[in-house]
């Protein structure tokens, strides 16, 4: 009798350790603060085995700063690795993939399907949704990063973020399958309105965005530090950034998930 349960016993572990852990993927976009400014130090680079990012190979690979490919003459850290840490750890029994498509420099216009973004010689829209099609074939999309703005923080471009924004956003869900799926957007940093006093609107726009946008939530940049050039976050700020971006996704998801259950009760 002992020996038929010490059987079934090794029999239940080996198909508990054999079966495939849940896989949660979030596209990250944006311009220079999604994909990062910030100095690489050694806590950015030490790989947490349940975080994973798309390589511009198109390769899951552990991840680790800096993530993202545009400009790589540039990119450092950014709220990317942060966000993806957190997320593993509020979800240890997951892992996270993340697909890092974020375009430094690019005003919200450049994510518009078919437009050319002639510093980076790319098509920031065509090129994230090609990657992420990709990528998205071991699994489904669960939330969006999007962290953009500074470029259009000029008199002849803010008044019409909104409704750039809230197009945008529609036409990602739309053409990746994953109608309301949480996205977080954030602040820029409050810093900018030292260079352009119209930061300040962007951001307003920003706040507003669970207004016009359903399934959303906006994560502040208060109290986040520059490194010294009015437009970028330092290091530590970007770290930061990350974990509010992963508590305010985590906060969404449930959310979401109260809102589903809770229509799926009422149609019974």
């Amino acid at each position: 009798m002992y020996k038929k349960i010490h059987f079934f016993f090794i029999v239940a572990t080996l198909m508990s350790c054999s079966k495939e852990r849940e896989k949660h993927i979030y596209l990250l976009i944006g311009q220079s603060n999604m994909a990062g400014r910030g100095t690489v130090e050694a806590i950015d680079t030490i790989p947490n085995s349940s975080v994973f990012m798309f390589t511009r190979g198109k390769k899951w690979v552990l991840a680790k700063e800096p993530m993202h490919f545009a400009r790589p003459e540039r990119i450092g850290v950014g709220p990317g690795f942060a966000f993806g840490r957190k997320m593993a750890d509020m979800n240890p029994d997951v892992d996270i993939y993340l697909i890092p498509c974020a375009v430094g420099a690019t005003s919200i216009q450049k994510w518009e399907r078919g437009a050319y973004h002639k510093t980076t010689q790319m098509y920031p829209y065509d090129s994230a949704m090609s990657v992420a099609k990709e990528a998205l074939k071991i699994g489904k999309l669960k939330g969006i990063l999007w962290h953009q703005g500074e470029s259009d923080s000029k008199p002849e471009r803010y008044a019409k973020y909104e409704e750039r924004l809230k197009e945008l956003m529609q036409r990602i869900r739309t053409e990746l399958n994953a109608d309301n799926v949480p996205i977080v957007v954030g602040e820029i940093g409050r810093f900018h309105a030292k260079r352009r006093p119209f930061a300040d609107s962007i951001n307003e726009v920003i706040n507003r965005v669970p207004q016009f946008i359903p399934f959303t939530a906006v994560v502040s940049s208060e109290n986040l530090t520059d490194r010294k050039d009015s437009t970028h976050f330092n290091s530590k700020s970007y770290r930061e950034l990350g974990l509010r971006y992963a508590n305010k996704m985590i906060e969404l998801q449930k959310k979401r998930s109260d809102f589903i259950s809770f229509t799926n009760t009422n149609k019974k």
